[in-house]
């Protein structure tokens, strides 16, 4: 793809926020996708892209207003969704359009050319500062503690979340936990990809991981890797035929997606059999 010797000096920057973001966005996609929540990452990613956009109305740090949106929402959709108190894709679904009726109000309130607004919608990774690399390194580390550290604990709850309520994991705690990381991840990943597109980074790494296994470690190993591959190789495609990055990125990822569904042995009997022993 690229070699050291012929990289760029402007892609330094890209290529370091491209591996902090495809681990980061791969780790809690792994949460979206074995809790079935995946509606919940676009209502997530929504509401990040509206608080931002609220930063540039009002003159503030758009990450900070991402952040603060997405945890926002993640407070509001989580109990909902976890109590049973409405379906989850009634709850996120009232969020969701709520957000995007504010981020729609908002753009049209930004006085002047709406530049800054469309570079969130569509992201770009070209443009990345050290600051933002700074925040996409804090946070992956911050992720990686949290699956190193809460490993099992983690694994029951998405993978077995009754069993872990019996034997006295904090399941609530846990569940929480995740949404705050979601939200967190996707704030500091709108310069990168954008709000537009960073669900799809959230979800295909992870689900073309969940194609190729049914073991958890290796899943979230997968993914991560296919995360990293889809930034990485998007770039490289933007770079040589002069197309929109974060563009490129999404579509590698959905090719990967496409190959992993192809050649996934999840379609062998005795590959499923093999794994429910």
């Amino acid at each position: 793809m690229f070699s050291f010797l012929e990289i760029p000096g402007y892609l330094i920057k890209p290529l370091t926020a491209g591996f902090l973001t495809g681990i980061s966005c791969s780790l809690v996609g792994v949460f979206i996708v074995t809790t079935h929540l995946s509606f919940l990452g676009i209502c997530i990613a929504h509401s990040a892209f509206t608080g931002a956009l609220l930063g540039i109305w009002l003159n503030f740090n758009p990450t900070l207003g991402a952040l603060i949106f997405s945890l926002i929402a993640s407070a509001i959709v989580g109990p909902l969704a976890d109590r049973g108190e409405l379906s989850p894709d009634t709850s996120t679904g009232i969020v969701f359009s709520t957000m995007l009726g504010l981020a729609f109000l908002i753009i049209g309130l930004i006085p002047g050319s709406k530049s800054s607004a469309m570079n969130l919608f569509w992201g770009n990774i070209l443009t990345v500062s050290y600051t933002d690399i700074l925040l996409l390194a804090i946070v992956t580390i911050f992720l990686i503690g949290i699956f190193t550290f809460l490993y099992k604990e983690i694994q029951a709850v998405l993978c077995h979340r009754n069993i872990a309520i019996a034997v006295g994991i904090p399941s609530a705690l846990i569940f929480y936990l995740m949404l705050i990381a979601t939200g967190v991840s996707i704030a500091v990943s709108l310069q990168t990809v954008g709000g537009l597109l960073i669900y799809s980074l959230l979800l295909n790494p992870s689900a073309s991981a969940y194609q190729l296994t049914y073991k958890f470690k290796t899943m979230i190993l997968l993914s991560i890797s296919f995360g990293v591959m889809s930034c990485w190789g998007g770039i490289w495609v933007s770079y040589k035929f002069n197309l929109p990055t974060g563009a490129c990125i999404i579509l590698t990822s959905s090719i990967i997606f496409i190959l992993c569904s192809i050649f996934s042995p999840k379609k062998d009997k005795k590959f499923k059999d093999q794994n429910n022993d």
